[in-house]
């Protein structure tokens, strides 16, 4: 090969190499022309096409995070919202359940207040009406005992009960002036 070389480049001896062959030169440029055409109207437009998908992906993506943010945003906001009328609320309720209970409980010392005073007026009407019967008791116990002791006394039968009765109400009466005399007294 390389003397196959040799004896062409003797033949060409006379050829400047510094100048390119006419053929080659023109065979060179339709090849480059073909491989610019098909780099152009194939391999460009499929490059283009991949790039142009891929800004659309890229933007469409930035859009879609954007609409996202925003919606995040406005759901937070919302929630906060929701959060803080929730809070409101239960602080609303708190104080009126508090309110309620002070009412609860100011109803009830009223009611155990009036209830104690009913029972203190019962009690009271109780022990009156009890010592009226005593008294009533005592009274007619006196009024038998003394007029036991008149008939042993004066020595006669007072059977009669309306005179019997007469003298024990004058005695009682005799004793209950004496008793207030006594007490003004002192």
């Amino acid at each position: 090969m390389i003397s196959t070389a040799l004896i062409q480049a003797a033949d060409y001896e006379d050829a400047n190499p510094l100048v390119p062959n006419l053929w080659e030169a023109a065979v060179a440029g339709i090849g480059f022309v073909v491989l610019l055409f098909i780099v152009i109207k194939v391999i460009a437009p499929k490059f283009e096409q991949s790039y142009q998908n891929r800004v659309e992906a890229i933007e469409g993506g930035i859009n879609q995070a954007e609409e996202a943010k925003a919606e995040a945003a406005a759901l937070k906001s919302q929630y906060e919202q929701q959060l803080a009328d929730s809070r409101a609320e239960a602080s609303k309720l708190r104080e009126e359940a508090r309110a309620e209970a002070a009412q609860i409980v100011s109803e009830a010392q009223e009611k155990a207040a009036s209830e104690a005073s009913r029972i203190r007026e019962q009690a009271h009407a109780q022990i009156e009406a009890d010592r009226a019967a005593a008294a009533a008791q005592l009274k007619a116990d006196v009024g038998t005992l003394a007029t036991q002791l008149a008939s042993k006394v004066v020595g006669e039968a007072l059977e009669d009960d309306a005179r019997s009765q007469r003298v024990v109400d004058r005695f009682l009466a005799d004793l209950d002036a004496e008793q207030q005399t006594q007490g003004a007294a002192q």
